[in-house]
This record gives structure tokens, sequence and C-alpha cells, in this order.
């Protein structure tokens, strides 16, 4: 009997673990420097939670089930809706109330190339009165962490959910609502699936004029001068909300942002800027989204304040580290600061093993040979692993000179270390 996984599971590797932490510490520092409160919601959440946000037909893409107690359950498809059930759980929280978690979510989608069904994300919001301010704190964050992990070539592009829709209601003059929302996720759907195939899906409930108007409108993409001549002229006052975000930017010293009016994010809550942050020396589509979503908190029972954020997939992250190299140079600063602790003879393993445990107690690491293999083999494990030293220990100069060996393999030197209860001279050589 073969024991397999599910569909669209797969074991996070050692290799892909470290590199899961890496944009998770990056991402714990990056939120402490902005003083974002850092906490995990439930992973599982009540289905009336998750459908109050999508709507039933959420239930085709996420996975749900009857628990023990006959409740029906599901397992978070994000974490933006976790966060703001809590906040609005919260009346002692101090507005504005600046939140960031990191955590894994479950999406039942098909499963594809480095796409699957459970993944990780990371997330920040900020819940509070609506203002550009907290807009451009988010998109500030966005630039900043993907700074921090060394990532080149990122462009922001920003765009406004209500200057969509003012152009839609005003210039089109489309005005019932679920023609509107159909409209959004029309245009949202055009980078995966190609105007053709959205016309062909979307005609009969929206209308081919219709579509071929608002496609020609989102193709606009451009600095905020190219996009202002071009929008300007309609008279739509929705765009100096983009106006000022991008003055608001360009302050806090964020270039790399541009205009795209197609960017509209396809869940239905966003009510304001939207914006996605794209790695433009590949195609594996937005590594992080976001934008202002007044409407969730609304629904969730606060009408007082509002609320925006982002998120980015990590496995989406890290394979953009790796297309632009920088995976391997974490990994390889990681490997340097092993010590390999060394023996050469059975009877001294029991000091080894409390040295060992001496220097991890100061936050040493080190690591030795459990199997009592022969010094040479030994020998050739620490150089294996690439260790930066090599602890040496020979019975017989333990026992007649009290001294041990340290080996640096980067500057090829041996030195011989008086050895004392507290082993303080090979601490002190070592930190």
């Amino acid at each position: 009997m073969r024991f397999l996984l599910p569909r669209g599971m797969r074991d996070l590797e050692p290799e892909e673990f470290k590199n899961i932490n890496l944009v998770r510490n990056t991402f714990i520092e990056s939120a402490s420097i902005f003083n974002f409160i850092i906490m995990e919601p439930s992973p599982l959440e009540l289905l009336s939670t998750l459908e109050s946000k999508s709507g039933p037909a959420i239930t085709k893409e996420i996975y749900n089930f009857i628990d023990k107690g006959n409740r029906e359950v599901a397992l978070r498809f994000d974490i933006t809706i976790g966060l703001t059930r809590y906040f609005v759980s919260r009346r002692d929280l101090k507005i504005p109330a600046k939140i960031a978690s990191f955590g894994g979510v479950w999406r039942y989608d098909e499963p594809q190339a480095g796409r699957y069904r459970f993944f990780h994300q990371w997330d920040i919001e900020i819940y509070g009165p609506s203002s550009t301010e907290a807009d451009a704190e988010i998109i500030e964050f966005t630039s900043v962490f993907l700074n921090k992990l060394g990532l080149r070539n990122i462009v922001i592009e920003i765009n406004s959910r209500s200057l969509m829709e003012e152009y839609i209601k005003n210039i089109l003059k489309v005005t019932n609502n679920d023609r509107l929302i159909d409209i959004f996720r029309a245009i949202d759907k055009i980078p995966k699936k190609g105007k053709t195939k959205v016309l062909k899906e979307y005609e009969d409930k929206i209308g081919n004029d219709i579509l071929v108007k608002i496609m020609e409108f989102a193709d606009n993409i451009g600095s905020f001068d190219q996009i202002d001549k071009i929008i300007r002229p309609l008279g739509l006052q929705s765009w100096d909300e983009i106006e000022r975000i991008t003055n608001s930017l360009y302050n806090k010293g964020i270039i790399n942002i541009r205009i795209n009016l197609g960017i509209v994010r396809g869940l239905d809550y966003y009510s304001g800027i939207v914006f996605e942050a794209i790695d433009t020396s590949n195609n594996i589509g937005a590594l992080v989204g976001g934008g202002r979503y007044n409407n969730l908190t609304e629904i969730f029972g606060r009408r007082d304040v509002g609320a925006t954020g982002a998120a980015g997939g990590v496995e989406r992250i890290i394979m953009a580290m790796k297309h632009q190299n920088l995976i391997r140079e974490h990994m390889i600063d990681e490997d340097e600061g092993i010590n390999f602790l060394v023996y050469n003879s059975y009877e001294i393993f029991g000091y080894a093993e409390h040295l060992a445990s001496v220097l991890r107690r100061k936050n040493i690491p080190i690591e030795y040979d459990l199997l009592k293999r022969s010094f040479s083999k030994q020998i050739s494990e620490a150089e294996n692993k690439r260790s930066k030293n090599i602890i040496i220990l020979k019975k017989e100069d333990i026992e007649n000179d009290g001294e041990i060996t340290l080996r640096n393999l980067s500057r090829n030197t041996n030195t011989r270390i008086k050895v004392d209860k507290d082993f303080e001279e090979l601490v002190k050589a070592l930190g």
C-alpha cells in the first residue's frame, strides 16, 4: 500500500522550510519597524464568516466541512478575513490599529507548477479612519519589505476602484450594481484568461460594447503624468485620490510606481485604492496585492472605521528570489555559521557531549557525530557541511596538555586552545 498525500498538497522539505523562514523573519523585522502588532488569527473559521465576505459560491474554492458538533466550518483561504473579524471583536483596540500576521492558507484551486492548495501568506492591515496616508503606508511597507529581501526590478502598480466605478457609472452609464461587480470581475480575469475568452464569458452578462470600452480604458498604463493627460479631461473626481497617494509615495522616496487602470483586485469588498507589486523580470504574476476595503469592516458590523491592507504570497516571492539568485546567497551565509565538533576516540565521547552542551547553552551552534564513526569520517562530514570551524578533540591532547584544536576552514588556520571548566577561551574564539 502506498501512502500518498492528498492532491495539491506537499511536504515542506528542509531547504524550502528555510526559505519560508527567511521570508518570515524579514517580514517580522519589517513589521516591527513600522510598529505593527503581530498575531495569527484562527486557521479554522465558521463557514458563515467566510460567506459573509465572499458569498455562498466561495465553497467551490475552499476546504469546508461539518465538524463533530454538526457545525459548518472551513479552513481560512486568506488571513485578511480573520484579522478583520478579530479587530471588529476588540472594541478596546486603539485606532488606528495596525496588525500583521504570517501563516498558512488553504484554497481548493487546480494545482499548477509552483502552486499548491496549501501555501503561506504574510498580511498587514490598518484599521481606522479612511485616509490616503494609511494607504500610502501599506504601499511603503510593501516596498521596504521587498527591498529588504533584496528583490530587484519591482514595480508597484496603483489604481482606484472608485475611479473605475466612477468611469463606469458616469461615462458608460452602467448603474446596476450586479452588472458593475461583473465588470470588475471581468477586468480582473483579463491577465489570466485574455480578452477574447473574457469577452465570450461575459458577453451575455455585460454586453460586448461595454466590455470593449472598459477594456480600452483598463489598457492605460504609465506614469502619473502620462495617465493624467488621459483622465483629467474626463472630469473624474476620484483621480484626485491617485494624485494624493502618488505625491505621498514620492515624498517617501518610493518612485518605482506606475498607474495601471487595469488593476481592480477581483474581490468584491475593495472600495478605494488598489495595488499590486510585480517583478518585471519574470511573468509569475503579482507578488503582493492589496488596497482599501471599507466594505468588509462594514459587513462585520463596524461602520465607523475603514480598513486598508496588503497580502503577499510567500512561495511566489521565493520563486522570484530564486529567479534573481537571492536564495542561494542567503543559504550560503547560513551554512557558513556551522561549527562541527570531532573526536578521535570513543573514550572521550562523553567529553564531546559535555562540551557541545556547554557551547549550545552559550548560543553557539554546534553539531557532532552521534554515530561514533571514525575520526576521518567525522572530518569529512564537517568539511562536506561547509563548516566555519572544526573543534578537534584528541584524547592524548586533552589528557597530556589540556588542549583542543580549533580549525578555521575559511582562513585555513589551526589554533591550540587551553580548556578550563567553562571553556571560556574557546567560547571567546568562536564568538
